[in-house]
């Protein structure tokens, strides 16, 4: 029978139960997926909306100085061109019909690179021949290492058998002297061998004068022969031969030569600091310095030749172009004659076409703002600003298309 205790425990009421709130009918997991998704497309949204950095490359907007402080003046001006040191006529070392051209004006080429080839049909034929005359006198060769090994055999068993007394001494001497005209039979083999290698060798070359290539690498500025024209190394003197495939420049050999007036020469020293203005690019000036003065005078002009030589390269600079050159004197001593602040100077890629104007990027906070700016003349690979930039801006190098004013940037 169960104790009265226990079954006072049984009526008791759990408040700890009833205390805690029933979800309602109908609820479940729906709720916290909608907030999830909720939360979801907020943050696919911002992902899709953040605005994308456009990778650039920045310089800083320098300050220019007097160029006459800086530079030094002129002490003197002349004209001349542009030459090249290294020029070549590019020809063959024999006469022959022209069987295929390789080559066009303007086209780079590299030292051994084929320029032309020549009709070859008689070269190979030599080479052919002078192949087959080796191949014979090795065949020569191996008949006569065959028979000496023989007549070497037979003289050791004859002498076996003279020392036995079994042979006349006659048969000896017969044996011995057989061996003897096999073994110089086989080194005239030999020789032959060397004869025909050092003709097929010569042949070879023959083959290889067929082939006309670039002695050096440059600039194809003239090309000068067609297929199925003639050409040799020598003027024919009919004027139906060519003397040479086409005209091949080092455009790294490239100097500027001007003629300078005797009563001016003492003005000129090797070394000297040079400003050079091509004619075709008159707001260009290249910097450049005197390479040599050549110690002869031309006495119809009573001038002497000065040699030039660029500083920088560039592809714009080709042989025969007009220059105007500035020969400067030295810098002036530090204090005697301080550089003066002039304007503005920026890589001249920072300079860029925007709906006709010229304008430039500068960057702030990783933002760049579209300046409008006026330049004036290039110099050095970079442009002068005379309005629109301050010095120690930063500005953005080859803007690329995409970016506008106020666009986010992060520099490369």
């Amino acid at each position: 029978m169960p104790d009265s205790s226990d079954l006072l425990k049984e009526l008791r009421i759990d408040r700890s139960a009833a205390a805690r709130p029933q979800a309602p009918r109908g609820s479940g997991p729906w709720p916290w997926l909608a907030g999830a998704l909720v939360l979801v497309g907020g943050a696919l949204a911002f992902w899709l909306l953040r605005e994308e950095a456009i990778p650039v490359r920045l310089a800083t907007a320098e300050a220019e100085t007097s160029a006459a402080a800086a530079a030094g003046n002129s002490v003197l001006d002349a004209s001349g061109y542009v030459t090249a040191r290294r020029i070549a006529t590019v020809s063959s070392k024999i006469t022959g019909k022209v069987d295929e051209v390789m080559i066009e004006e303007g086209q780079r080429v590299e030292a051994g690179e084929i320029m032309a080839r020549l009709e070859a049909t008689d070269a190979q034929a030599q080479r052919d021949l002078a192949d087959a005359r080796l191949a014979a006198s090795r065949n020569e060769a191996t008949r006569a290492e065959a028979q000496l090994n023989l007549a070497r055999q037979t003289l050791a068993r004859t002498r076996d058998l003279a020392a036995r007394k079994l042979v006349a001494s006659a048969a000896l001497d017969q044996a011995q002297a057989e061996h003897d005209a096999l073994a110089a039979q086989r080194q005239a083999a030999n020789s032959n061998i060397r004869v025909a290698e050092e003709s097929l060798a010569l042949a070879q070359i023959g083959v290889d004068n067929t082939i006309v290539r670039a002695p050096f690498a440059g600039v194809v500025t003239v090309k000068a022969a067609q297929p199925g024209e003639m050409i040799s190394p020598i003027s024919a003197g009919g004027g139906f031969t060519r003397t040479g495939i086409g005209t091949v420049v080092d455009m790294d050999s490239l100097e500027i030569q001007v003629d300078v007036s005797e009563a001016f020469i003492g003005r000129v020293t090797p070394g000297q600091k040079v400003e050079a203005v091509l004619n075709a690019y008159p707001d260009w000036r290249i910097p450049a310095e005197v390479i040599a003065i050549v110690p002869t005078a031309d006495r119809s002009k009573a001038t002497v030749k000065v040699r030039i030589a660029f500083k920088e390269r560039d592809e714009r600079v080709v042989p025969d172009m007009g220059v105007r050159v500035s020969f400067l004197e030295d810098a002036a001593p530090a204090g005697s004659n301080a550089p003066v602040a002039t304007g503005v100077t920026v890589p001249a890629e920072a300079v860029v076409q925007r709906d006709g104007r010229s304008v430039a990027y500068v960057v702030r906070d990783d933002r760049a703002s579209l300046r409008e700016v006026e330049v004036a003349d290039a110099r050095d690979g970079r442009r002068r600003v005379s309005r629109g930039l301050a010095v120690g801006e930063k500005v953005v190098l080859s803007p690329p298309a995409e970016l506008e004013d106020e666009s986010k940037v992060t520099v490369e």
